[in-house]
């Protein structure tokens, strides 16, 4: 038996270092550990996969409140009807059964700045206004209409979207947003970003022209920045979320398939034109 063999169930320190630390998952032959509990004795069957999921990012337990207004977030991302995502895990299905994963990660691969993305991208905007911010943060409307004002105007002149802003199908007013923005309350739970962001859809109109519905992949994003989750780890809670409705999109795929029916509609209504060859811009005007 080789060197390697007879040592590879041996932990070594390589290059010096002090082997792997992780607070996570680790074991044993007789035990698993996850973030410093018994798996099997003090998580399985007593910690709900939101909360799990909350307290492996953070690596702290949220309290009820914070599980809450979690897994409501978790639940307003979950699935959106036939969106590109949800359309793109039933053709990848149709075209390779045999591989659920590939189903799976075609539909999260999509989640980006147009679909799901916009949870991180309203987060990372607020967060970096409230960064800017000089001083104490505003305690009164007024004074978070004011900032708020002074935000849309600088984005609007920068020739840039405020993102959480407008949405394709509920130009009325996104239903999830209200809902998320009162259990942020109830539960105690709505900071600074939640009320800036309520602040924008207050004074848009007075520099757009127009009122637009704060969506609900905005206010999730501003939701999660209260609760003091990673900035950089927005996307990845919205692809958790959107997990589980690609799941059911493949479950409803199997009683009931549509992915079939979308590629010959596509397949069978083509119309050859001539081509139309890609001229590069000009390198001096």
């Amino acid at each position: 038996m080789s060197e390697h063999r007879q040592d590879s169930g041996a932990k070594r320190a390589p290059h010096g270092r002090d082997g792997y630390p992780t607070a996570l998952g680790a074991s044993s032959p007789t035990s698993i550990t996850l973030l410093g509990q018994d798996l099997a004795e003090d998580v399985m069957g007593k910690v709900g996969f939101g909360e799990l999921s909350f307290w492996l990012a953070t690596q702290r337990r949220p309290s009820p409140g914070e599980t809450r207004v979690f897994e409501a977030v978790l639940a307003a991302l979950a699935d959106h009807g036939f969106t590109p995502t949800a359309i793109v895990t039933r053709l990848t299905y149709l075209s390779a059964p045999d591989s659920i994963q590939g189903a799976l990660a075609a539909g999260l691969l999509g989640g980006g700045s147009r679909f799901l993305g916009v949870t991180e991208d309203t987060g990372r905007f607020l967060h970096g206004v409230l960064r800017s911010l000089d001083g104490d943060l505003p305690t009164d409307d007024a004074s978070w209409d004011e900032a708020a004002l002074r935000t849309v105007r600088a984005e609007r002149e920068a020739g840039r979207f405020v993102p959480g802003l407008g949405h394709h199908v509920h130009k009325q007013g996104d239903p999830r947003t209200p809902a998320l923005m009162r259990i942020a309350r109830e539960e105690d739970l709505f900071g600074p970003h939640l009320s800036l962001f309520e602040a924008i859809g207050r004074v848009h109109p007075e520099v757009l022209g127009k009122r637009l519905p704060l969506n609900g992949a905005g206010v999730c994003g501003a939701a999660l920045a209260d609760l003091g989750l990673p900035i950089e780890l927005l996307r990845g809670f919205a692809l958790l979320a959107r997990t589980a409705g690609l799941v059911g999109q493949l479950a409803e795929e199997l009683r009931a398939p549509v992915a079939n029916d979308v590629f010959l509609s596509v397949d069978l209504d083509n119309r050859p034109v001539d081509p139309t060859p890609y001229t590069p811009d000009p390198l001096t005007p």
